[in-house]
């Protein structure tokens, strides 16, 4: 059997997904879907709206056939580090293609990933600190690639493609238009398929549209958004106050992606904000990006250090969420193949702070006690028919 490989958050999964799990098996004509799904926290810095298990059953009862987890340190991280962890994640577990959503269906990923894979760490080449890097990196494509980047799926693609370039053995590459909506519209459109940042509103309470979240995604999705607690970064926000008054100002320097003294505005504007949204407006500045000081506030709620991050890094492994009938046999197929550690059940030696898992069990930990629910232990991968 023959896996495609896609890279998705889910946050929620809606009629966009069902149409990119569908066009998927049609566009590589395999058999199996394998999906590399983020966790509990997401790549924008945020927390997902439905615990990992939520999300991962109700991919599996839409079509995809195995799912992994996508481990914190990539999953909360600049594209170039999201990409580079999910590509070699698919290609661990011998996907030959990969399909993903973009703006720009006439770009050749494949060459131009070649092109940008010789390059050299883009992170240390911009300087320019009157300009976010995010600006940079598109000034930066359109003088090298002659590519305007003003969507985040392009940018997105571009990063999966220079990753597939530095992989032994690259993916066939298949981008699949966006269909209807844009990333982040903020409200439905009265069609089936909406974005997820509207949809989240919706589920949120937080837009006036008439428009049932009925018609934009499936009815596991609708039950799950109606019957469990949504976390957002409204409920997490006491616990980062907190956080950021209670630690010592040379202690809050050593958090990941702490720099240029950022630590020093993180102290002097918590006193002055009573919400999230008013804390990222204090901390906003040319130079960073409300993404990139997003992440960094997760980083600094959950005390990540540089060295948790290496660990993961230099000890990768494949975290089983779960698998449908063709899914386990596909498993079994790839299964001597595999050259990374694969992990059904955290155990409580691998789930330790020092263990592999360790710092996915810490991040987990603090989303479980808003959800109310177990994320790691004694929880073996879900299996569907």
């Amino acid at each position: 059997m023959r896996a495609v490989g896609l890279v998705v958050e889910y946050n929620p999964l809606h009629n966009g997904h069902l149409y990119h799990l569908q066009a998927a098996r049609q566009l590589s004509g395999a058999e199996v879907v394998v999906a590399v799904m983020s966790g509990n926290f997401l790549q924008r810095g945020e927390p997902a709206i439905l615990d990992k298990w939520t999300r991962a059953q109700a991919a599996l009862a839409h079509g995809v056939d195995l799912i992994v987890e996508l481990p914190f340190a990539n999953a909360v991280a600049p594209a170039d580090r999201f990409a580079s962890g999910a590509l070699n994640l698919l290609a661990t577990l011998q996907c030959d293609s990969l399909v993903f959503g973009t703006e720009n269906t006439t770009i050749d990923y494949q060459s131009v990933g070649r092109q940008l894979a010789i390059l050299p760490d883009l992170h240390e080449y911009f300087r320019d600190y009157q300009q976010t890097y995010a600006t940079q990196l598109n000034h930066f494509y359109q003088e090298t690639l002659h590519l305007n980047i003003d969507a985040p799926n392009q940018l997105l693609g571009l990063s999966y493609a220079t990753a597939n370039a530095r992989l032994k053995r690259p993916l066939r590459l298949l981008p699949l238009a966006r269909k209807n909506a844009q990333y982040q519209d903020q409200e439905l459109n009265g069609s089936t398929i909406a974005s997820a940042t509207a949809i989240r509103r919706l589920a949120l309470g937080q837009t006036t549209a008439e428009q049932s979240l009925a018609t934009v995604v499936p009815a596991d999705i609708l039950q799950a958004l109606q019957q469990q607690k949504l976390l957002t970064w409204a409920d997490f926000f006491p616990y980062l106050r907190y956080r950021i008054l209670s630690t010592p100002l040379a202690e809050l320097g050593q958090i990941y992606q702490m720099t240029e003294g950022l630590e020093h505005r993180f102290h002097s504007v918590i006193k002055q904000v009573n919400d999230f949204p008013s804390l990222l407006r204090a901390l906003k500045t040319k130079r960073y990006t409300y993404t990139r000081l997003q992440r960094l506030c997760l980083y600094v709620l959950l005390n990540i250090r540089e060295p948790a991050i290496r660990q993961v890094e230099q000890q990768p492994y494949v975290h089983l969420l779960g698998f449908s009938q063709r899914g386990q046999a596909y498993l079994h197929q790839i299964k001597e193949q595999l050259d990374l550690p694969l992990i059904a059940r955290v155990s409580q030696k691998i789930g330790h702070e020092q263990g592999l898992l360790g710092l996915e069990v810490r991040v987990d930990d603090i989303y479980a006690q808003l959800n109310g629910h177990e994320q790691n232990f004694n929880r073996p991968p879900l299996r569907v028919k």
